[in-house]
């Protein structure tokens, strides 16, 4: 966002007289964001309907909200940070058990938009070709088939057998337990990893 600002600069006219002008300039506004903000200062709403907006008691107000998770696998459910439209941070909410019910539904809707996660129910082919893999699989969503490139970075270790691999779309599939899916998709990944 700018600001026009105006001076005054003198010229000479043609006739040999000073004469006064104006120079404009275009100044660009910095947004700051507040300091610390008080969950319970937090009010999210959807305005129209497809449109997050936040406000915060008796501060300002935003127009575009986006809400993502600062620690996605340690900490799914707490961190959840609230960024503007140039994707910076207004503010984090630590733990989203501080707000009142009606804006946790709304955070909950907005985490679980982006980040659906469809659960591997069984492999039913997998083939590799020069580090990109070829997934078609059966998920919690029904078959799917996906492409993941290099598995090495977009393949990620959740515990001891819990997978989650994320493909070049972005959309995240997780295998919870690698020992209980069948013989032959165990096999299939394993030819991948």
């Amino acid at each position: 966002m700018t600001a026009v600002e105006s001076k005054e600069i003198e010229e000479t006219a043609a006739n040999g007289e000073p004469e006064k002008k104006k120079d404009y300039a275009i100044t660009p506004i910095t947004v700051t964001h507040p300091e610390a903000v008080d969950p319970a200062s937090v009010r999210l709403f959807r305005q129209p309907e497809w449109q997050l907006r936040l406000t915060i008691d008796n501060d300002r107000s935003y127009t575009q909200v986006k809400v993502v998770r600062a620690a996605p696998l340690s900490h799914p459910e707490h961190y959840i940070s609230l960024l503007d439209i140039k994707n910076e941070e207004i503010c984090m909410i630590e733990d989203p058990a501080s707000l009142d019910a009606e804006i946790r539904a709304i955070l909950r809707q907005e985490l679980d938009r982006r980040y659906l996660t469809a659960v591997i129910e069984r492999v039913l082919s997998l083939r590799n070709d020069f580090g990109t893999s070829y997934w078609e699989v059966e998920t919690s969503r029904g078959q799917r088939e996906f492409v993941v490139q290099n598995v090495a970075e977009n393949a990620q270790w959740l515990g001891d057998s819990r997978l989650l691999l994320v493909d070049v779309d972005g959309n995240r599939f997780e295998i919870p337990d690698l020992e209980g899916l069948d013989k032959k998709s165990l096999g299939l990944i394993n030819q991948v990893l």
